[in-house]
């Protein structure tokens, strides 16, 4: 009697998929782990395949492929895909009416390409947006507070000599003072003498308006920065359905 093909259950998930020597890519070992099946129309191309996967440089992500194998992409290929990452990627193939409609079904996304740039390109992206997301600060101006004037009853108003970069409105930007930062805010606004002007450049002065905050000295600095993350990326998340690349 032929055996017939798994079908996708609910419980497939919890298994474990075997492992296949072979095909374990491990790259920097940290903890992020891609499992991937890889599907291809020939010996020769998924061999080709998998040797263009090896030479990916993806840090701190483990790629592992899980299942390569030769022809369209089945059943069999979901259910595995289900106790990995939930990615197949197919090179020259494709996949049968009724199986696409199981990877919506159950939240496979298969990939399907016919340039092997192209694969090792999108699986390069699909890593990197694995990887934490971190913040940094980037300097984008500063001045020095040769003045400071009254503004009102909650506020007063620094008159800053620009030293590097800008001061913009709708920076982010904090005061220092000897023992460190004192105030942070955003700049609503900038005059310089009586005209209200978008930015100020090395070499001008400008008026800086703060409200709350009343413990500015001459002398203090005035710091504009802004925060860059290092992955701009949106992180992967399979989505199921196929998608041609």
């Amino acid at each position: 009697m032929m055996e017939k093909e798994p079908t996708i259950s609910a419980g497939v998930p919890n298994r474990k998929p075997p492992r296949l020597p072979g095909f374990q890519i491990p790259l920097h070992g940290t903890g992020k782990r891609l499992e991937i099946i890889v599907k291809s129309d020939s010996v020769g191309t998924r061999e080709a395949v998998i040797s263009a996967i090896e030479s990916l440089s993806a840090p701190e992500v483990d790629i592992e492929i899980i299942q390569a194998g030769v022809g369209q992409i089945s059943k069999s290929d979901l259910l595995m895909a289900e106790a990995g990452s939930r990615l197949i990627l197919g090179f020259n193939v494709d996949i049968l009416p009724r199986v696409k409609e199981l990877a919506k079904e159950h939240q496979v996304e298969v990939r399907l390409y016919r340039v092997i740039y192209n694969l090792t390109d999108d699986l390069k992206k699909i890593a990197a947006s694995l990887v934490r997301i971190e913040e940094s600060e980037k300097i984008t101006g500063k001045a020095k507070v040769i003045a400071v004037f009254p503004g009102g009853r909650k506020s007063v108003i620094l008159g800053c000599q620009v030293e590097e970069g800008v001061l913009a409105v709708g920076n982010k930007f904090r005061v220092i003072s000897a023992p460190g930062p004192v105030y942070v805010g955003t700049i609503d606004s900038l005059h310089i003498e009586k005209d209200s002007v978008r930015q100020a450049k090395p070499g001008q002065q400008a008026g800086l308006r703060i409200s709350g905050f009343k413990r500015a000295r001459i002398g203090d600095f005035v710091e504009c920065f802004e925060t860059v993350r290092s992955n701009s990326h949106a992180r992967w998340r399979p989505r199921g359905g196929v998608f041609r690349i």
